[in-house]
């Protein structure tokens, strides 16, 4: 596992095959996977259950980290995924711990002035063309930050991540810049690079300071230190996690609530009014 430590106290860190699986719902053995999750919590120093790991459905849901439960100990894998707020992305403004599971899509971390104020966030092809990373920007500026940083994590490059090319075509009228060409010469579509072209053109929008980092970056696809779903489907995935500092310790909540949130962020929904989005988890 991979850690940065920022200035400010803020931790950032990317695990990888040899940190094993951490998705609940990829590989033969979903306790192996949550047992992976709590000694991740314990090296780096978090509460067992704190760290909030997402149902991700490939949408724009930015959750409200806050308010999500705590995984109660000795929680089976199938009640820590009910739990689990169906978001590609999460906010807190108290520090909680943030992660987000990938296997060639972007990884996504966000700090601010604020040490407390933080957002991850999982962006493949579907969520970078549908707006989750300009959606995450707005609702950090809603909650009253004007300078980010954000860290691009291991994903799969645009030399590597070949498509059709009418999906390339397609993907290009929608964010232009996203279409590439692989190392061989076929069309592709170029993650980290409209990742950086969207993440910039949102933050001049909203008037933002923004910097954009790839210390934690690599071509998931290429490195076979890292999980990849187009090398290896349903082999795994890695987690990039945020600790922020935390400002105060929330309750602890047992269930989440479903409710309309203000500044753009949306309360943790239960897992059963949206079972008809799942069609697969984040990649």
């Amino acid at each position: 596992m991979r850690i940065l430590t920022e200035p400010d106290g803020i931790r950032l860190a990317v695990t990888d095959r040899d940190d094993g699986n951490l998705g609940l719902h990829a590989g033969p053995d979903p306790a192996a996977a949550q047992a992976r999750r709590r000694r991740v919590e314990r090296d780096l120093g978090v509460a067992a259950g704190r760290l909030l790991f997402l149902e991700q459905v490939h949408g724009t849901a930015v959750a409200a980290a806050d308010e999500a439960p705590t995984i109660p100990a000795e929680s089976a894998p199938s009640r820590e995924r009910e739990l689990a707020p169906i978001a590609d992305a999460a906010l807190t403004r108290t520090g909680r711990p943030l992660v987000v599971l990938t296997a060639d899509c972007l990884p996504v971390l966000f700090a601010t002035e604020d040490p407390s104020l933080a957002a991850v966030a999982h962006a493949g092809r579907r969520g970078l063309l549908d707006g989750i990373l300009p959606r995450v920007l707005e609702a950090l500026a809603a909650a009253g930050a004007e300078r980010i940083r954000a860290w691009i994590g291991p994903g799969v490059c645009g030399s590597c991540y070949e498509v059709p090319e009418s999906l390339a075509a397609e993907a290009e009228a929608i964010l232009p810049g996203i279409a590439a060409r692989t190392a061989w010469g076929t069309a592709s579509l170029d993650l980290p690079g409209a990742a950086r072209t969207q993440l910039t053109a949102t933050a001049e929008r909203l008037g933002l300071r923004l910097g954009i980092f790839s210390e934690l970056s690599a071509c998931t696809l290429e490195d076979p230190d890292q999980f990849s779903h187009r090398r290896a489907p349903g082999e795994g995935r890695l987690a990039a996690i945020l600790v922020p500092q935390p400002r105060s310790e929330p309750p602890a909540r047992t269930q989440p609530q479903a409710q309309p949130h203000p500044d753009g962020v949306d309360a943790a929904p239960h897992r059963r009014d949206h079972e008809q989005q799942r069609g697969g988890h984040g990649r």
